[in-house]
């Protein structure tokens, strides 16, 4: 069994695109669930934002790169005002109902066939990635970093970006947390009408809050889809939020470091678990199983030990079990 293939792909994967995008859309989820109390499920919709203010941007109306993202970030905005303003006043569930489904509903919209000739339908879109890479510094080549992990210069610099935006987002989340206003979203998770009664404006502070984390799951967006070069409506179906959910549970909620030390982990420990089975069958250690099933299972083992995480350790790696109740009255 090749033990450094095994070991080097769980350590790229730890630190690869899949970590960035997942560990960016679960810090936006830190800051609604974590920190606010906020239940929501439809953080896809927030990347599928991001990726496909980009790719039409450049693609379907020829404008410039940037502009793309500039529009992505303000409709970002939009969409968690719209799935704030209605909800956000009462209970916590409505918000969950009304995310997931605004989720879905742009998830179809771009796949519409009315709409092919804009979002380029169930093919998606692709070739509008060439002005961010025309800013890669990096020389064409392999880089390694240490001895067995290494990327092209197109991957290594999507890694540059999307890693210096997880430094900045977490930098952003630790001073606001220590913040008289980060006190105020804690405080709100635990029993937001006590901080109503001390003349807060709950609403208010909860839409802040639902803002924050949608900006930052559009720029999880923006990686996704340019890490890949192309982006495809059915990559923003639900099971992306809930991988989100299960990197920041993993982490520890209400953590600052919790969706980053999740997202590797989980990465890594999913690639790990698949190449150590496709390495044990290819080489006859392991023959009721052929590799084809590899997938499958992979998912079940590290399904399972997810299951006793949170059997016994609800709170996650670095969590505190004060963290995770929310006031859902």
């Amino acid at each position: 069994m090749d033990w450094i293939l095994v070991i080097s792909r769980a350590v790229e994967a730890s630190i690869g695109t899949e970590a960035v995008i997942y560990a960016l859309a679960a810090i936006g989820l830190n800051v609604h669930f974590g920190y606010t109390g906020l239940l929501n499920f439809g953080q896809a919709a927030f990347l599928a934002i991001g990726a496909y203010s980009i790719a039409t941007t450049v693609t379907t109306f020829g404008l410039p790169f940037f502009l793309g993202v500039t529009i992505g970030l303000a409709l970002s905005v939009v969409l968690a005002l719209l799935m704030g303003i209605p909800t956000l006043r009462l209970r916590a569930d409505y918000l969950a109902i009304v995310t997931i489904a605004a989720a879905e509903i742009i998830r179809l919209v771009v796949r519409s066939v009315a709409l092919q000739d804009v979002f380029g339908g169930t093919d998606g879109i692709q070739a509008f990635s060439g002005g961010f890479y025309a800013l890669n510094p990096y020389p064409e080549g392999d880089y390694n970093i240490g001895p067995i992990i290494g990327f092209d210069e197109n991957t290594m610099w999507v890694l540059t970006v999307g890693w210096i935006l997880v430094a900045l987002s977490c930098g952003l989340i630790y001073l606001l947390m220590k913040s008289p206003w980060g006190r105020v979203l804690k405080a709100i998770r635990e029993d937001e009408d006590a901080v109503r009664s001390l003349g807060k404006n709950v609403f208010s502070y909860k839409m802040q809050s639902l803002v924050l984390g949608g900006v930052i799951g559009a720029l999880a967006g923006f990686i996704f889809a340019l890490s890949r070069s192309a982006v495809q409506p059915e990559s923003y179906n639900t099971e992306l939020t809930f991988y989100a959910y299960t990197v920041l549970i993993l982490g520890g909620t209400a953590r600052i470091l919790g969706p980053v030390v999740g997202a590797a982990i989980f990465w890594g420990l999913l690639i790990l678990v698949g190449t150590f089975l496709e390495e044990a069958v290819n080489t006859g250690t392991i023959t009721f199983i052929t590799t084809t099933q590899v997938g499958p299972i992979r998912y079940m083992l590290v399904g399972l030990g997810l299951m006793l995480l949170l059997i016994y350790r609800p709170q996650g790696i670095f969590g505190d079990k004060r963290e995770i109740a929310l006031d859902a009255r």
